[in-house]
């Protein structure tokens, strides 16, 4: 991945033959004549580094650089001024800069100095996250040998560019482990940028992630920027990619081949160095046998594969995870009964994690702060329970099946309050019970 250099001069001679000679070095150059600009393209795109003129037309560098270290405290500042302006250059690095040259710049100095605060700003950024990372809550995974394989993988992802594809059922919390590798990666305090591809079809999801331009569609009344652009030196997670239109996953191959980009209805050409992730709760590889995924998409973003168990395969990680549950809600003293731990442990949770949220969200507020225990979980003991000697309940897909229907049937056909105490969206709803109307009986 090229560096990406912001140059801040407002001297068009200048500008010119550094932009020439980086660019020959290997890095992305993006020009600025003066602090408005440089505030643009900070708005629109991520930088490695930011060489500065002191003398600029609409305001002082100097003062600039405090208002920039503030708002980008790991980015590495260069400061390009006169032989004569040197006080006024260690000024600025008591400011914030990180280092200065003067008029006539030598380019090798260039280079090398760039080389060097480039490494700064990685270091930086490792010591921003490990800051984050220690101010906040850690997550719970669990201690069950699938999550410990997990976990694993996990941690082997974070440490490379690779595009990862989350493979679990719906509430798994494949949507968690993206934010995990993200944070734990070398971009993580650049942009993390979730895209739901259930949720937008055709035009209206190339629209958002590529962005469009004026007039290219009736309500486009002004340009906009895409998400692909936003996750410029960060991540892009791409939440139900089986959901994707195949048109849109042509464009999108291209970009991640590529790294280049159109917004919708402009001709100018747009680059992206993005981290992909990816999710599905679908088998891929069947959907591609069916026409519904592109093969050459599939085996781009299936470099490393990474499953999540359902909660009913790991039902050890069940106590570890109602203590995490129950802190995020504000409720860490609340106890909870043997019984209704048992109970918990036993329930086959096609929501999954989504859904203990809800049942333990509930229950807090049946109990008034008092101990949970069965009687406040009472909507799981009016449900089914599935016996293995039942050949119907042997196969998993029949399990939630019936209590899908179950949820449906209790709610009498009210399908946004089935979908919420199963824990899923009612797109997902929808699509499981249309499955189940098309499966063979």
């Amino acid at each position: 991945m090229k560096p990406k250099i912001l140059l801040i001069e407002d001297e068009e001679a200048t500008r010119f033959g550094f932009t020439k000679y980086l660019s020959r070095s290997g890095y992305i150059v993006q020009e600025a004549s003066c602090l408005s600009d440089a505030h643009k393209a900070l708005l629109s795109q991520r930088f490695d580094a930011v060489l500065l003129d002191l003398n600029l037309p609409d305001g002082s560098g100097l003062e600039w650089i405090i208002e920039f270290r503030e708002n980008y405290p790991d980015i590495p500042i260069i400061v390009i001024t006169g032989f004569g302006d040197i006080p006024i250059a260690v000024d600025a690095m008591r400011r914030g800069a990180d280092n200065f040259l003067t008029k006539p710049v030598n380019m090798q100095d260039l280079d090398i100095f760039l080389r060097k605060s480039l490494e700064l700003g990685t270091l930086r950024r490792k010591n921003l996250t490990s800051q984050r990372l220690e101010k906040k809550d850690q997550i719970y995974f669990g201690e069950s040998p699938a999550m410990k394989k997990v976990m694993n993988l996990a941690a082997l992802a974070a440490k490379n560019d690779s595009p990862i594809i989350l493979l679990g059922e719906t509430g798994a919390g494949k949507g968690i482990l993206a934010r995990w590798l993200h944070d734990n990666s070398l971009c993580s305090s650049a942009p993390f940028v979730e895209v739901n591809c259930s949720n937008l079809r055709g035009d209206l999801l190339a629209s958002e992630l590529f962005g469009h331009a004026r007039g290219s569609f009736t309500t486009a009344v002004q340009d906009k920027q895409g998400l692909i652009e936003v996750a410029d030196g960060g991540t892009l997670f791409l939440d139900e990619i089986s959901d994707m239109d195949i048109g849109v996953q042509a464009q999108f191959l291209k970009v991640i081949e590529e790294k280049h980009y159109r917004r919708v209805g402009e001709v100018k050409v747009r680059r992206s160095e993005f981290r992909l992730i990816c999710a599905t709760n679908r088998d891929l590889l069947e959907e591609t046998h069916l026409g519904r995924f592109r093969k050459d998409l599939y085996f781009r973003i299936n470099v490393l594969p990474i499953v999540i168990p359902s909660l009913r395969e790991r039902q050890e990680d069940m106590p570890g995870l109602v203590s995490h549950l129950l802190r995020n809600l504000g409720a860490p003293d609340v106890k909870i009964s043997s019984e209704a731990m048992q109970l918990l442990k036993t329930y086959p949770w096609p929501g999954n994690i989504r859904e203990l949220r809800n049942v333990l969200e509930r229950g807090l507020l049946l109990a008034y702060g008092q101990s949970l225990t069965l009687e406040h979980f009472s909507s799981l003991e009016s449900q089914p329970v599935f016996m293995s000697h039942d050949k119907d309940m042997n196969n998993l897909e029949n399990i939630e099946e019936a209590h899908i229907r179950e949820a449906v049937r209790h709610f009498s056909g009210d399908t946004r309050k089935a979908a919420e105490s199963l824990g899923i969206s009612r797109a997902t709803l929808y699509r499981k019970l249309k499955k189940f109307q098309q499966a063979p009986k």
